[in-house]
């Protein structure tokens, strides 16, 4: 089982990283907007390929990202009925959802979606628009964002089992890390709260 855990820890280690980066092409993607309004009212014209690499960037921000929400926890769950349930119950129903649901899910769409890409990948497809792009960098997210998202939930499979077996700490609590303005706030609260034990002393 520990080596096992070193898994699951490698393949968060590879999310994170992952999660770290993707954000960076939505930014890619407002930027490229940005531009295409200005191109379009300024000068008039504009070209199909503004739009498909704008929707290549979304697509690949959604899907690079699964395996990362997922890691985070930010996966919509139905909190009101999943509160209500013991610790053990709710462990126990996310072991039975990724093991019956989401991994065979993810190996399902890479069974079909890795043909898809290769096939356009070879035959050099192209978009149907005029001035449009090639296709199989947009159909390449499908196999790498399932591939993230399987592999994260095998390492969220592994962790729930490790805390039945009583291994590791709870691992649905989601640790939230204080933005820099929270933790100034925190330690000028800190300081005020020293300075008035403090003067409470010298009174």
């Amino acid at each position: 089982m520990q080596a096992l855990l070193k898994l699951s820890r490698g393949i968060d280690r590879l999310n994170a990283l992952v999660g770290r980066y993707v954000i960076w092409l939505i930014l890619a993607a407002t930027v490229i907007s940005g531009i295409n309004a200005v191109v379009r009212k300024v000068f008039h014209t504009s070209s199909n390929a503004f739009l498909e690499v704008q929707w290549y960037l979304f697509a690949a921000s959604f899907l690079l990202a699964a395996g990362y929400t997922l890691l985070e926890k930010e996966h919509v769950k139905v909190d009101v009925l999943n509160a209500k349930l013991s610790l053990r119950t709710r462990v126990w129903i996310d072991v039975l959802g990724f093991a019956l649901f989401l991994l065979p899910m993810c190996v399902v769409v890479l069974r079909y979606g890795t043909p898809f890409f290769l096939q356009a990948w070879s035959s050099g497809e192209m978009s149907s628009n005029a001035g449009g792009l090639i296709r199989w960098p947009v159909y390449l997210m499908m196999p790498l964002g399932f591939g993230l998202l399987l592999l994260q939930g095998v390492s969220e499979f592994i962790k729930r089992i490790a805390f039945l077996m009583g291994l590791i700490d709870d691992p649905t609590v989601k640790i939230v890390e204080k933005t820099a303005e929270e933790a100034l706030a925190e330690a000028i609260r800190k300081a005020e709260e020293e300075a008035a034990r403090n003067g409470a002393k010298h009174a």
